[in-house]
């Protein structure tokens, strides 16, 4: 998945593992991809009366999804990027939430190209397979109320886009520590002395 190779090649941040009631397919790994969750435990974990619950969840194709709040709150106070993978109206709640959230969509080069790529991963059923390509025309049809749209030609160029937004994004100038800013105009003693002197040798020669 786009995220964890982005992760895995020294991008500093988390990857927010969502929760679902769905059955792993071959080769998800339960806490990589997903937590795979009964419904009780899913609703238990809704309704937690501690400040639990989830940041954001939904129901798609019968099966439920959300993004635990506790995980997430954490890592952002301990000044740590979080990434998380969700759908659109998961997204937009989130952005609700915290409005300095970034919003990056990925959308199919076409939808013919999307239908051959599920068709052939093999792992979901015909009518589910009928029931995401229209999510993903629904979901294309907001990408304007995303901050930034990216075409997942290949794997790698969309990870290559993916980590220059991150990037971008860490240089925004209200996201950059007053301690960058202040040392930006502090003075190195020793240095000083040094190019007071270079200085006094330049007028010395006339410059």
């Amino acid at each position: 998945m786009l995220q964890h190779v982005l992760i895995q090649e020294g991008n500093k941040m988390h990857f927010s593992v969502s929760w679902t009631t769905r059955s792993a397919r071959v080769g998800e790994q339960n806490g990589l991809d997903y937590y795979f969750k009964t419904r009780e435990e899913f609703e238990t974990e809704l309704h937690d009366p501690n400040g639990g619950g989830f940041l954001e969840h939904a129901e798609f194709v019968g099966n439920h999804y959300g993004t635990p709040r506790r995980t997430v709150v954490e890592k952002l106070e301990a000044g740590i990027d979080v990434m998380l993978d969700v759908e659109r109206m998961g997204a937009l709640n989130v952005r609700h939430l915290m409005p300095e959230a970034v919003l990056v969509q990925v959308v199919p080069p076409t939808l013919s190209e999307l239908r051959q790529r599920l068709l052939l991963r093999g792992t979901d059923a015909l009518d589910v397979i009928g029931r995401r390509l229209e999510r993903a025309v629904e979901d294309i049809g907001f990408a304007r109320e995303f901050d930034y749209v990216i075409v997942n030609n290949t794997l790698i160029e969309a990870r290559d886009k993916l980590s220059t937004i991150i990037h971008a994004e860490r240089m925004r100038s209200s996201r950059t520590p007053q301690g960058w800013l202040d040392q930006a105009v502090s003075k190195d003693t020793d240095l000083e002395v040094k190019l007071d002197r270079l200085e006094a040798e330049i007028r010395r020669n006339g410059h």
